[in-house]
């Protein structure tokens, strides 16, 4: 009988019990209050006259007049480069201990986004509400007593002057709390090999010690560990091994498009747990089995701001223009998408952090990520957002009976007209050309704009179907396997003639 598994359960339940109803509003009507009154004498907040702000009848509609948008660019160069200097008290009180870097989905460069205690402190408060959160969902009191098996970046962090960096994931992994530490898999010895292959080759070496219940990561690599794992000790199946796998905790990336090839590495159902957690903060995760919408961590550091999510606001690199209108949470409606901006206790202000979301329920605060504002392929006037494109590769998966995790796409003149020409990862027989006819049909029926645009400027689409291996390696020379890595799904015209040299010379 699960003893320990029955008193943690039983712990959650009676904890979730007695948690008062969430008011997202008021929450974050708080929270701005807390960000401002707590930067109020940094040299950001006397710039923008936090103090006055702090006074005024509609703190947040001031907040917005006073304060312009941020992309990562603009408040590095005017804002956070002071902070590799040693300065203090630049956006936020003190000097952070951590610089998350991130190269996301984007680029080969590495943004350094502070992380302070205070957000190191927020992150493990949102963990432990997602705890609790499980309290919802119907898993037997044994999964409270099983190791759980996080697949991020190395914890061995790099020290820089006065503070460590490395990616977020690993921050939070070497923060953990010292309780947890039994729990947690593949352990701070494992944890901190820096090469991804060799820390998954020790994975997978380790594998038949360990009893895992849940694993969390980004989804295209813990495929990748999987299939290691099964391959190393030549199973049909995951749940071979760790047959009391239970949960995975996905995050990074929509989960959809994967969750074809995830399905068919185990051998049983397990609970899909969708979180978002970003190098800026953990935003959001799934809090009830009913949705797989998230809920947004309100009252934990994060003030949230939406910007209607229309080419009219939107610069061709993604940025916000400076007239875009702005939303808060009492003004969103369902089903409108909105570009997310955020505020936080790391010293980010009306921050652009890239992604798109969609409201699903307002009143409990619950998002799900559409895509990125770099990912919005409106070239020829297609209007195509990451989460149209997903539901394409969804339907290819379900017209072919085919496995595609992984895909990129631009929209590329040829002979003087606009094709868009996708790349299609899948280790299934394809042909691309029926894959291409499928793509076009799907897109006419599923978006009006992409209909008129092939009335028009938009000639056709064209397939190329690759192995997903060809993704991976192409990660790997930009920027590196595993962690936080994310594969871009809409490319420029120069970006994407270099990644089909990078294809016909991997094919060579």
């Amino acid at each position: 009988m699960a003893i320990i598994g029955n008193l943690i359960k039983g712990f959650i339940e009676v904890k979730d019990a007695l948690t008062s109803e969430i008011d997202p509003i008021e929450e974050q009507r708080s929270v701005l209050c807390q960000l401002l009154e707590k930067a109020r004498d940094t040299d950001f907040g006397v710039q923008y006259a936090f103090n006055e702000i702090l006074e005024s009848e509609d703190i947040s509609n001031s907040f917005a007049e006073r304060v312009p948008y941020f992309d990562y660019d603009r408040i590095h160069n005017q804002w956070w480069h002071r902070l590799h200097q040693h300065e203090e008290n630049v956006t936020w009180p003190g000097n952070p201990s951590y610089f998350a870097l991130s190269s996301g989905t984007t680029g080969k460069e590495s943004k350094r986004i502070p992380v302070t205690d205070e957000m190191v402190n927020a992150i493990r408060q949102a963990g432990i509400k997602q705890v609790f959160a499980l309290s919802n969902f119907d898993l037997p009191p044994d999964f409270f007593e099983k190791e759980i098996l996080m697949l991020g970046s190395s914890t061995d962090l790099s020290k820089k002057n006065n503070h460590l960096e490395g990616e977020i994931s690993g921050i939070s992994a070497s923060n953990i709390p010292t309780w947890f530490r039994g729990y947690y898999k593949p352990g701070q010895e494992i944890s901190q090999v820096e090469d991804w292959d060799e820390r998954v080759q020790k994975i997978a070496e380790n594998a038949p010690k360990w009893d895992i219940g849940a694993i969390s990561g980004i989804p295209s690599w813990i495929e990748l560990m999987l299939q290691k794992v099964i391959a190393y000790h030549n199973l049909e199946h995951i749940h071979e091994i760790w047959p009391n796998l239970q949960v995975y905790t996905s995050g990074g990336v929509a989960f959809g498009p994967y969750e074809k090839s995830f399905n068919a590495l185990m051998g049983k159902k397990i609970t899909i747990i969708d979180t978002y957690l970003a190098s800026e903060g953990f935003i959001a995760f799934q809090a009830r089995p009913e949705t797989s919408a998230m809920q947004l961590v309100t009252d934990n550091g994060i003030y949230f701001e939406f910007v209607p999510f229309h080419p009219d606001y939107i610069n061709q690199d993604g940025s916000l223009k400076k007239d875009a209108p702005v939303l808060t949470l009492p003004e969103v409606e369902v089903g409108k998408e909105y570009v997310l901006l955020i505020s936080t206790v790391s010293g980010t202000w009306r921050y652009v952090i890239g992604d798109t979301i969609e409201f699903t329920d307002t009143a409990r605060a619950e998002i799900k990520i559409t895509g990125r504002t770099k990912f919005f392929l409106n070239t020829v006037g297609s209007q195509l957002s990451v989460n149209k494109m997903d539901d394409a590769i969804k339907n290819l998966e379900d017209c072919f009976e085919i496995k595609v995790p992984e895909y990129t796409l631009c929209a590329k003149r040829i002979d003087g007209e606009f094709y868009h020409c996708w790349y299609l990862g899948t280790e299934d027989h394809a042909i691309g050309e029926e894959l291409a006819k499928e793509l076009d049909t799907f897109l006419m029926g599923a978006n009006k704009n992409y209909k008129v645009a092939r009335s028009k400027a938009l000639e056709g689409v064209r397939a190329t179907v690759v192995p997903p291996d060809v993704f991976y390696e192409w990660n790997a020379r930009n920027k590196k396997k595993g962690g936080q890595v994310k594969m871009e799904r809409v490319m420029g015209e120069a970006k994407f003639a270099e990644w089909e040299t990078f294809v016909q010379e991997l094919s060579l």
